[in-house]
């Protein structure tokens, strides 16, 4: 059975009339036409549909959007700068030219901005560690590695 709910999602208080159970990933791709998140895996084991729930990282694939309603949900789209600038880590992921197929880059970059927000200056082991629930098939990881610091570099300054 349909209900009604109101998600804050990029800053933004959005409704949406869908089934309790579907999952947040779905409602912000086939409701709110965010393609950020992409649907991968689809058991939250690769990371291609990562959010953030208020700070956190969080896979969307599975996660019901009734459990949703009080956090701020913020997707690959809502880093974007009002100017329509990239978010540091984002303008170091194409200045690393940390992307190649896409597949993992919403996981990596969503992963990479919830680190930054805890850890400033994040060691390597520690980037690895935040990325470990993202899945990269094209191998880019060291040049994700430099974008992170690349971008908790221009963060702190």
């Amino acid at each position: 059975m349909e209900a009604e709910f109101t998600l804050h999602v990029n800053g933004q208080a959005r409704t949406v009339r869908v089934d309790p159970a579907t999952p947040l990933l779905y409602v912000l791709r086939d409701d709110l036409g965010l393609n950020g998140p992409k649907f991968g895996c689809g058991l939250q084991q690769c990371g291609s549909c990562m959010v953030l729930l208020d700070t956190v990282a969080w896979p969307s694939c599975q996660l019901p959007v009734a459990n949703v309603q009080n956090a701020a949900i913020t997707t690959l789209e809502g880093l974007t700068r009002p100017d329509g600038s990239l978010h540091p880590v984002q303008q170091a992921f194409v200045d690393e030219q940390a992307a190649q197929c896409g597949y993992c880059l919403n996981g990596m970059v969503m992963s990479a901005v919830a680190l930054l927000t805890v850890h400033p200056k994040p060691d390597d082991q520690t980037i690895r560690n935040a990325l470990f629930r993202v899945l990269c098939r094209c191998g880019v990881h060291s040049r994700a590695l430099a974008a992170i610091k690349k971008a908790a570099d221009s963060m702190k300054s």
